[in-house]
């Protein structure tokens, strides 16, 4: 072939496929010759989105490891299936670099890859490396970290470690909050709360705001509600909502994040790698709630670093859904009185944004590994 295969590996997640979309849409972008393809999971978020994205892929039989007897001969089983298919992918292409961007299916694909000796690059976005990325980056020739103190954890690997932050979609260039607040036939005149889960939602995050409701009453005049709440969580949301006084939106989900958070004044939502970086890139005041039951608790660190820049504040994710409620409750009165602060907090996301990652990481990979 006469132009570069670039072959993207990973997902499972939304954080681990939506950077690796954004880096192949500056590639294709900055080269449009390139040819992007992407191995992903059996996982329903990965086909969703990479359909909308206009990507090639394949998905791969690849599952997660598991030492129990059974699971462990079905992970070796689909280990070896995704290799070769990987492998005969990668070995057509004459000019290629495959792209590692964490979760199981990225183990077979870099694995092919290297015994090929076809460069590889890692994209780790989170602080705490996954298990896939910390085996991975024993091959790799280059690892894209988000955040500085993620060195560390690949100090073992003979690879370059580059800071450069984590890539986000190319929404985030040009956003614009007119278009959300007339989509969603928003008030002009109202500041927005923001309140999401992610793509999927958060009980947690959802019975908070809900039980706070009636105190929220008391910002009927000045403020209006957007709450993202999940599939799955829709229904029972909307109900909890039926009596309160303030303007609100309950959607499901809301596919132009970009413009929704730039039209947004303050937020109350979870704190990914990726969503912490689309809050300081948009711009908006943030009031973080963790998922506390990851083992390395990596939301907490993403979330410290936004609390470091002075952009954001941290409520614990609390076993007691009352406690949960009172703590959240205390931050977003002090929040939505003070707009002093808030705007303190917009300019302070600034410190914290890398939005030209994407583009960096693109660049370095075109300009990097040319066969």
């Amino acid at each position: 072939m006469g132009e570069r295969d670039f072959f993207f590996a990973g997902g499972g997640t939304g954080g681990h496929i939506y950077p690796a979309i954004a880096v192949a849409e500056r590639i294709v972008e900055l080269e449009p010759g390139a040819k992007v393809h992407f191995f992903c999971s059996g996982r329903e978020i990965d086909s969703k989105v990479l359909q909308r994205s206009g990507f090639a892929y394949t998905t791969l039989p690849a599952e997660g490891l598991s030492v129990r007897p059974g699971k462990l001969m079905r992970f070796c089983r689909s280990f070896i299936r995704s290799y070769k298919i990987a492998r005969a992918a990668i070995v057509e292409s004459k000019d290629v670099v495959v792209i590692g961007v964490g979760g199981f299916v990225a183990g077979p694909v870099c694995l092919a890859a290297h015994r090929l000796k076809a460069p590889i690059a890692v994209l780790n976005v989170d602080i705490v490396p996954g298990r896939a990325n910390k085996l991975i980056a024993r091959w790799a020739d280059e690892i894209f970290v988000q955040f500085d103190d993620t060195r560390d954890y690949f100090a073992g690997s003979k690879a370059k470690v580059s800071v450069v932050g984590c890539p986000l979609r190319k929404g985030f260039d040009n956003p614009q909050a007119s278009r959300a607040i007339e989509q969603l036939g928003l008030d002009k005149r109202k500041k927005i709360l923001l309140v999401t889960g992610a793509s999927s939602g958060a009980a947690n995050i959802n019975d908070a705001v809900c039980s706070i409701l009636e105190k929220l009453d008391a910002f009927v005049g000045d403020w209006q509600i957007v709450h993202l709440t999940g599939q799955t969580h829709f229904e029972n949301v909307k109900a909890r909502y039926e009596w309160a006084k303030i303007s609100r939106k309950i959607l499901a989900y809301y596919d132009d994040m970009p413009d929704l958070l730039a039209a947004a004044d303050l937020l109350i939502g979870r704190s990914g790698a990726v969503s912490v970086a689309e809050y300081a890139v948009a711009g908006v005041p943030s009031i973080c709630m963790p998922y506390p039951y990851h083992k390395d608790r990596h939301q907490y660190l993403n979330a410290g670093k936004l609390v470091e820049a002075g952009a954001a504040v941290i409520v614990d994710d609390l076993p007691e859904s009352n406690e949960r409620a009172e703590w959240l409750w205390e931050e977003l009165e002090t929040l939505m009185k003070d707009e002093k602060k808030r705007r303190e907090m917009v300019e302070n996301c600034a410190q914290a944004a890398r939005p030209d990652a994407a583009s960096r990481i693109a660049r370095r990979l075109l300009g990097a590994y040319k066969g």
